[in-house]
């Protein structure tokens, strides 16, 4: 019997495959847990159009990141933190601030998971920051560290 998968199975496949297995196997297991349905025409018809939304919408989101990353590409974020004796920077700028800082200075939201950081900032200073916009799309961002 055929079956198309709508979760991953072991040693089985992937989500959205299409693969042949016993009668007894796909009654009393995939079918019954509901990892998969009969492959019908009706059924695979679903499934073709399921993964020509899903490409647009992938397609949607790699533009979506490009242009996201382009708009970074001009900007500049001021941080500002406090200073300890002989000017050193008292603390650190993380990911977090650096989120807040560009969604109040220039309105569009980044999510804090995204910018990455090899360590702290813990100098004043310009510093560029990298962005994981997109598995395919990566901005840079520059932040100004100044004392408060």
């Amino acid at each position: 019997m055929k079956v198309i998968l709508l979760e991953d199975v072991k040693a089985l496949g992937k989500k959205g495959e299409v693969v042949e297995v016993s009668d007894g196997y796909a009654r009393n297991f995939i079918l019954k847990k509901k990892l998969g349905l009969e492959a019908t025409n009706a059924n695979m018809n679903d499934l073709k159009l399921q993964k020509a939304r899903m490409e647009k919408l992938a397609r949607e989101q790699l533009a979506a990141a490009k242009e996201l990353a382009a708009a970074l590409e001009g900007k500049s974020v001021t941080v500002k933190i406090r200073a300890g004796e002989g000017g050193k920077a008292f603390g650190s700028v993380q990911s977090k601030e650096i989120a807040a800082a560009y969604e109040t200075q220039c309105g569009l939201t980044i999510d804090k998971k995204k910018i990455l950081l090899a360590e702290p900032i813990k100098t004043f200073g310009v510093h560029e920051v990298t962005v994981r916009l997109h598995p395919q799309v990566t901005g840079k961002l520059t932040v100004r560290v100044e004392e408060a």
